[in-house]
């Protein structure tokens, strides 16, 4: 899971997509970092913690990492919350991405439609509510997919 600064968005999607997880008995370790490096070491905005939390989900733990050119290899699916995150990760990885390894994330639901996660950053805690709930859909999504038998 990628945004920009790696505490909004993307602690959230992580969050959300570990915990479907858990609670679907996949063990997939899930994880997340920024294009920035504005905000390493931080945690989580405390809207994206407060949002999490009403909801079920702990994210206080979580720490800005700074995306590197080695997780596109090591992780088996990259997912860009907007399309100047897809920028971004194709400047740090330096080379074509490789082919279906990253896409944007609202392509889950949205397949062809380019669409964004909007970023909360700027904004009151409704946007959080938002795209916690956007997030989440999506989520589902890719959890349900694990589960459709491919004929």
């Amino acid at each position: 899971m990628v945004c920009l600064g790696n505490i909004c968005r993307s602690p959230l999607a992580e969050g959300i997509l570990q915990e479907k997880a858990r609670l679907a008995g996949l063990n997939w370790m899930v994880d997340s970092a920024g294009t920035y490096k504005n905000h390493v070491g931080e945690a989580p905005h405390t809207l994206s913690q407060k949002v999490a939390k009403l909801n079920g989900i702990d994210i206080s733990q979580q720490r800005s990492r700074h995306l590197q050119a080695a997780d596109i290899e090591s992780f088996d699916r990259i997912y860009a919350m907007a399309a100047d995150v897809m920028d971004g990760i194709r400047a740090i990885y330096g080379a074509p991405l490789p082919e279906g390894k990253v896409q944007l994330f609202l392509e889950e639901l949205y397949p062809g439609e380019n669409r964004d996660v909007p970023d909360p950053w700027y904004g009151p805690e409704p946007g959080y509510h938002e795209v916690f709930h956007m997030i989440e859909q999506t989520c589902d999504a890719i959890i349900a997919k694990q589960f459709t038998v491919q004929v």
